[in-house]
């Protein structure tokens, strides 16, 4: 198990980060209490042509400032006023590109996932229950215990309690498949690029 290197995330082609974070594990440490999941759906997000990114013409606010830092830190925002969507931030200091985690397939600390969701114990869920507690990217932010308070906090340093491991799953291209992104019908043209990723065969998918 390997913890992902400043160098995978300063890559300038968000669209390779983000079809490499698949099979990749998004691993969470709080209060000495671990969850993880494997990446099943992404989103690439690109300042400063894409209107659907929240940097489109490399706006930059309180909220976008943090996607304008080095590549390998955590972008997390509220999403009409209810979730927390976690985003990875991708390219070299001062360019905002970021790929979004739609979703996970727990494989660490399930029943902590449960109790963060409201849900029964693990073992009492039906298999479309268990699909249904981390897929979307505010279902997995509940689950994995993410926060906007927590936005830009480092996913490289030894010290953080968010980091993303390799854990040796390689994905070939047959096992990638793509489409529009999801939600973003008031970017244009940019809605229909290709921008989303998953795991072909998962059905951790939304």
């Amino acid at each position: 198990m390997t913890r992902l290197t400043t160098d995978f995330y300063l890559r300038d082609d968000v669209l390779a980060v983000a079809q490499d974070l698949l099979g990749k594990v998004l691993v969470t440490h709080f209060d000495g209490q671990r969850t993880a999941g494997v990446i099943t759906e992404v989103e690439a997000y690109r300042a400063p042509e894409d209107r659907a990114c929240h940097a489109y013409q490399n706006r930059r606010t309180p909220r976008t400032e943090v996607m304008f830092r080095p590549g390998g830190c955590a972008y997390i925002y509220l999403c009409y006023g209810l979730h927390h969507l976690f985003n990875v931030v991708t390219g070299p200091e001062g360019v905002a590109h970021a790929v979004l985690i739609r979703a996970v397939e727990p494989v660490e600390g399930q029943n902590l996932m449960c109790q963060r969701r409201g849900y029964a114990p693990w073992e009492d869920l039906s298999p479309r229950k268990k699909v249904a507690l981390t897929t979307g990217p505010g279902a997995l932010a509940q689950a994995l215990g993410l926060h906007t308070h927590q936005s830009g906090q480092s996913l490289t340093d030894r010290r953080s309690p968010m980091w993303i491991e390799d854990q040796g799953l390689h994905l070939s291209k047959a096992d990638i498949a793509r489409g529009p992104r999801i939600g973003v019908d008031y970017a244009g043209e940019c809605a229909l690029w290709e921008w989303r990723f998953w795991m072909r065969h998962s059905p951790y998918v939304r």
